[in-house]
């Protein structure tokens, strides 16, 4: 049976409080964040595990790209598809910018993955994945830092 460590979803602060004070139908629309589709929490799902195999055997210490490119292979031995380096451009306006940002991965059409191996992770990386789901139109997202002692500490699960 996996285990999935679903360590943060993104959800207001103030959506309890609030709770209180709307109707049913205002209420709902602001929980949508909540529906995860089942394929995107099965995505999630093996990569968490595959991030736990490769941590386990590699342990802290190594460059991302080699965390990524192993964290790859073991999500592909586990049946899904993933892709690396997604270029993603960025539109404001009129203007496009073909060369702005890079997903580190994209599993089975559904999951950003990005992958750190820093000794602390910065807010500034949380939202990094934020606005990475906002502009691919992806709602899931999984930011894995392999440079802890324990992998569980190191997942962050943001749902935009």
């Amino acid at each position: 049976m996996p285990l999935c460590l679903c360590v943060e979803i993104e959800t207001p602060r103030h959506f309890l409080y609030l709770q209180k004070f709307m109707n049913h139908k205002v209420t709902k629309a602001l929980s949508h964040k909540e529906d995860i589709s089942p394929r995107e929490n099965r995505a999630a799902r093996i990569a968490v595990d595959a991030a736990f195999a490769v941590h386990t055997q590699l342990g802290p210490g190594l460059l991302e790209s080699v965390y990524e490119k192993c964290i790859c292979h073991a999500i592909r031995r586990r049946g899904l598809a993933v892709q690396r380096q997604i270029f993603l451009p960025i539109e404001f306006e009129d203007f496009r910018i073909n060369s702005g940002l890079r997903l580190d991965m994209v599993v089975d059409e559904c999951l950003v993955v990005e992958v750190k191996a820093v000794e602390v992770m910065l807010a500034v990386h949380r939202a990094q994945l934020l606005t990475y789901l906002r502009l691919s139109g992806h709602r899931l997202g999984l930011l894995i830092n392999f440079n802890v002692d324990l992998i569980k500490d190191g997942i962050t699960r943001v749902v935009c």
